[in-house]
């Protein structure tokens, strides 16, 4: 892979938003000891989110034991879970006021269920907190677990979100520990568990792929059933990271956008600031 472009072109450039209403979010949510893969992941739209009181939250830590070479969370051996966590994210969701509540995770190859109980014990404490709020999981592969993804889907969720990331050929760099197959499993099995929810799923460009390469994997993810789309730019979190293989233009982004919307996806965010939680809650109509 090349080093990539070392000059961020205009369409990337982030307006840094503080507002008294960002650091409010902030405060509330050190106050309940949650995080964030806001700040986690380094995202670019961490000030417009926490500007308008909203924040995916992260749980079982802040380690993950993945070594995946696109992603800001450090990986290492993780804490022990922290069985009030789930009622604190509740909390803090309910200080909010959230009306969609998007719940992901590092993941935990260690545990043996790869944290799903943790996960399910968190949304029915959500549901019970904010009983109109819609909640939406990102999760982890499980391993392929199909019991994990049963645990999570049972607790009553509204969508079910695991990113596939890239194209198959470039699995091996990008998320070295992950199998495209796998992935696809998972949101397979969420979608047969529950075929009335909508399953969903992300991709980043700019790390190599081909052109046809992305439209073979919406072809996939349709395959299984994913209703949902998110399509956004991969951004090096640091030097240690994978480089920026291409800037995708805008342009990109909306032709790959009709196209999936042509392929049969009920929703479709595609842009290069878009990110597997942002606006989620557009997707439901909210």
């Amino acid at each position: 892979m090349s080093t990539g472009p070392c000059r961020m072109p205009e369409w990337l450039r982030v307006k840094v938003r503080k507002s008294s209403l960002g650091k409010e979010t902030s405060a509330r949510l050190a106050r309940h000891g949650v995080s964030t893969v806001c700040a986690n992941a380094k995202c670019p739209n961490i000030g417009e989110c926490y500007h308008s009181g909203t924040a995916t939250f992260l749980l079982m830590g802040e380690r993950c034991t993945r070594g995946c070479r696109f992603c800001a969370v450090e990986g290492g051996l993780p804490e022990a879970l922290d069985p009030t966590e789930p009622q604190r994210v509740a909390a803090a969701a309910r200080e909010l006021a959230l009306s969609h509540v998007v719940i992901t995770s590092v993941t935990r190859d260690d545990l043996p269920d790869g944290g799903a109980a943790h996960i399910a014990a968190t949304v029915r404490a959500v549901r019970e907190a904010l009983a109109e709020a819609t909640i939406e999981v990102l999760v982890p592969d499980f391993l392929g677990d199909e019991a994990a993804v049963h645990a999570v889907v049972e607790a009553g969720l509204d969508v079910f979100n695991h990113n596939v990331e890239t194209v198959p050929r470039l699995y091996p760099e990008v998320r070295p520990g992950a199998d495209y197959g796998r992935s696809l499993h998972v949101l397979a099995h969420a979608h047969a568990l529950a075929p009335d929810m909508p399953t969903k799923s992300g991709v980043m460009l700019g790390l190599g792929e081909e052109y046809e390469e992305v439209l073979r994997v919406m072809d996939d993810l349709r395959g299984v059933g994913c209703e949902f789309l998110t399509l956004g730019q991969y951004l090096q979190p640091s030097p240690r990271h994978l480089p920026v293989a291409r800037f995708v233009p805008p342009q990109e982004f909306e032709e790959f956008g009709q196209a999936a919307r042509e392929k049969g996806f009920a929703f479709v965010a595609s842009a290069p600031f878009v990110r597997s939680s942002y606006r989620a809650h557009e997707a439901l109509g909210g």
